[in-house]
This record gives C-alpha cells, sequence and structure tokens, in this order.
C-alpha cells in the first residue's frame, strides 16, 4: 500500500503542496523586507526641507529650468 501512495498520484500532490508553501513564505519574506526599506526611505525624506524637495526634483530631470527658477523664488529663495 505504501508503495501505490510513495509512487502515485499522493505524491504528486504533495509535490505541488510543498512548491506552494515555499512560494508563500518566498512572499511573505519578500513583503516584509520591502515593508521595512520602504519605512526607512520615507523616514529621510519627511526630513528634507522644500527646497531640497525642489532640488532633487530638478536633479532628477522631473521639472524644468524656468519651473524650478520660479518654485525656489515662490520658496523665499530669490538668489
Amino acid at each position: 500500500m505504501w508503495e501505490n501512495m510513495m509512487s502515485g498520484p499522493y505524491w504528486g500532490g504533495m509535490g505541488v503542496g510543498m512548491i506552494g508553501m515555499a512560494i508563500f513564505w518566498v512572499v511573505v519574506i519578500a513583503l516584509l523586507v520591502r515593508v521595512f526599506r520602504c519605512g526607512g526611505n520615507s523616514q529621510s525624506q519627511t526630513d528634507a526641507t522644500p527646497l531640497e524637495v525642489l532640488q532633487k526634483r530638478y536633479a532628477a530631470g522631473e521639472i524644468q529650468r524656468e519651473e524650478y527658477e520660479q518654485k525656489r523664488r515662490d520658496l523665499g529663495h530669490l538668489s
């Protein structure tokens, strides 16, 4: 009887279950890593001043020079 269970359809189902469980744990660990990494990044972004955020956006190419200059003047940095 045991020989049939190990070589029959039961063994295949057990293998699929083990693969499914492994995928589940990989996904759980990946989500935990992502949560902890994002938590650290959001903290540093909240400490940035509005001018630093503007400078980063300009450096990343998100805004053009004219928009950068106008927003910098709006923030009170005339130089």
